[in-house]
């Protein structure tokens, strides 16, 4: 267990891990697991042959505990320092009675229990006794108390809120969403009255310049008049020179 401790930790510093996965190396108690694992959140130790907890550190931070196909019978009180514990599985080991499960009354936030496989689950009222001691159990073998199946998520002691991630919309985000639509609706309309004002200026333009262009017509027939009335002098004046 030590040397694959070692293997694990990849050059970090014990107090920098958060989960720490142990599975199927082979040791019948703990061993090289100190209290400087105080980051720890997750630690597995499926099918390491442990048959006790004996030297199990404070892990004040762990949240959630694989014990799975181990050969434990007893001792659980070893887990006490880990007071935010959600999720602990020990299906496949060797718990007889109920009252092994006493110091699990200690864990507040325990969400998530399974014995499958242990001996204590063959009890008649085995499911009854322990959703009594244990009130903030939600699932226990991976059903609630209605026998309803639990989710791969909730298995693992995720709270319902934390699964989602969503968080409720703000109020004020909206208001500011409203405010700001609102602006646009004001500024295209602002937008298109320009260019109205803009287009009956134009037309009026467009219509002075038809003014100016009868004025110019009117002076070029003046014009024309004029040199019609001289016409008839300059051929006089061209034969009395003859």
């Amino acid at each position: 267990m030590e040397k694959r401790i070692e293997l694990e930790k990849r050059g970090r510093n014990p107090d920098q891990i958060t989960e720490l996965n142990l599975d199927n190396c082979r040791s019948t108690t703990i061993v090289g697991l100190t209290d400087e694992f105080v980051g720890l959140e997750a630690l597995s130790l499926i099918n390491v042959g442990l048959t006790s907890l004996k030297g199990f550190p404070k892990l004040p931070n762990l949240r959630r505990l694989e014990l799975s196909d181990n050969r434990i019978s007893g001792g659980l009180n070893a887990l006490s320092s880990s007071t935010k514990l959600t999720s602990l599985n020990l299906s496949g080991n060797k718990i007889k009675d109920l009252d092994t499960l006493e110091p699990l009354k200690e864990f507040k936030m325990l969400r998530s229990l399974d014995l499958f496989n242990c001996d204590v689950t063959t009890r008649e009222d085995y499911r009854e006794k322990v959703f009594q001691f244990l009130p903030s159990l939600k699932y226990l073998d991976g059903y609630d108390c209605d026998d309803r199946e639990a989710e791969d998520d909730e298995l693992n002691g995720n709270d319902e809120d934390e699964e989602s991630g969503e968080e409720a919309p703000d109020n004020d985000e909206d208001e500011g969403e409203e405010e700001d639509e609102g602006e646009e609706d004001v500024g295209l309309d602002a937008i298109y009255k320009d260019n109205l004002d803009e287009e009956s200026e134009g037309e009026d333009y467009e219509g002075a310049g038809d003014d100016s262009d009868e004025d110019l017509e009117e002076e070029e027939d003046d014009g024309e008049e004029v040199e019609e009335e001289e016409s008839p002098a300059r051929g006089k004046k061209r034969k009395m020179e003859d």
